[in-house]
């Protein structure tokens, strides 16, 4: 039985991969910009600090890797680095590939709560003595 080819619009098809490009980048720059609110400029995985210079190399990683998955509460979020991200997403490629990691779903995942100016005028006063 031969099988009917059907044309495609290549048109109608680029304006359709526009418009979902547009729409994902809209919704990643709303859910970026409240995850930038929410939480402070740090790399939950490594602790690195950002600033306005660097901030572009800080990322927004959805826990559950599901990117349509974006709470108000930005429970599903958390900052990483470029690097750690990538690590983490290689990791999770690992998992589905079945190369013998686990997530170990029943450990929380550990995320920076440090102060970096937690005793700082004690060690400055210790300093200057």
């Amino acid at each position: 039985m031969p099988v009917k080819k059907t044309s495609i619009n290549k048109d109608k098809l680029d304006k359709v991969v526009a418009e979902a490009l547009k729409n994902r980048k809209s919704r990643e720059q709303d859910y970026r910009a409240k995850a930038l609110k929410m939480y402070a400029w740090i790399c939950g995985r490594c602790e690195r600090e950002f600033n306005r210079q660097n901030l572009v190399e800080l990322t927004v990683h959805h826990r559950n890797h599901d990117h349509d998955d974006n709470p108000e509460d930005g429970s599903n979020w958390e900052l990483l680095c470029t690097y750690c991200h990538d690590n983490e997403h290689s990791r999770f490629a690992d998992l589905v590939r079945g190369d013998g990691y686990s997530l170990h779903q029943d450990t929380p995942v550990e995320v920076a709560t440090g102060n970096p100016f937690a005793d700082l005028k004690a060690m400055m006063n210790n300093k200057n003595k």
